[in-house]
């Protein structure tokens, strides 16, 4: 239960140290298939292959984790 406290705590610094710093990852949030809708006063963004492709990574990271596990 430890390890995996501190891992996710590590997970979480980084990902603070990112949005804190406005680091920027290229290809995220203007693949095809993110939805974003401007109109006057208004605006709509939904990344939905973004959210996917990050959902598909973050898996694959823990598959790997677990099989190296044991």
């Amino acid at each position: 239960m430890a390890k995996f406290l501190i891992i996710i705590g590590v997970i979480l610094v980084i990902i603070g140290m990112i949005l804190h710093f406005e680091i920027k990852i290229p290809f995220l949030g203007k693949l095809p298939g993110d939805i974003d809708i401007k109109r006057e006063n208004f605006r709509f963004y939904f990344p939905v292959m973004s959210s996917i492709i990050l959902s598909v990574l973050l898996s694959l990271i823990v598959f790997i984790i677990q099989k190296l596990k044991g």
